[in-house]
């Protein structure tokens, strides 16, 4: 008798012969997908809601905010543009999260959502927690990287984009 490994390994049949490890790995990205897409609906809707965010300045003011990371950011030139008009700036960061929030929850153009949420992570990296210290303080970082996984994968299930894709297969509309 041989010890430590098992040749007697058991398959279920489930979904035609898929395994549940099959089943659990088409549907990693679903917890991904609604975590980033609720998250950046509400930071978008925080902001679009808090009348001391959308000023060019005190406290809590987007104006503010930039001009107090311009110095130590990665990229002045970057905080400088948003500088430029910080209300604005503020309603295009708000409106951008509230948008790849929906594509994102949806599945509606998901790898471009996933690609407007990892530059939104950019560039608030490069400029509001660039100076975090240790780097992980900073979250921007690890949203960066989540919305990796989505911009290669895009939504698969579950989503808009699966169910126009089966569309465009059986012929369209009938």
């Amino acid at each position: 008798m041989t010890h430590g490994m098992r040749m007697d390994t058991h398959t279920s049949h489930l979904n035609g012969g898929r395994d549940w490890r099959d089943n659990a790995g088409r549907y990693a990205l679903l917890p991904l997908r609604l975590f980033l897409g609720i998250t950046f609906i509400y930071a978008g809707l925080d902001k679009l809601t808090d009348s001391a965010f959308m000023k060019d300045t005190g406290a809590g003011s987007v104006g503010d905010m930039m001009r107090a990371v311009r110095d130590s950011s990665a990229v002045p030139a970057l905080v400088d543009l948003a500088l430029k008009n910080p209300p604005g700036f503020g309603y295009a960061i708000a409106l951008g999260e509230v948008a790849v929030g929906i594509g994102t929850l949806l599945g509606l153009l998901a790898r471009l959502a996933a690609l407007g949420g990892a530059l939104i992570s950019l560039s608030l990296w490069l400029t509001v927690s660039w100076a975090s210290d240790p780097y992980y303080y900073g979250n921007d970082l690890a949203y960066l990287m989540a919305w990796i996984p989505l911009v290669l994968a895009g939504a698969p299930l579950l989503s808009l984009d699966a169910a126009l894709r089966a569309r465009r297969r059986t012929g369209g509309y009938r």
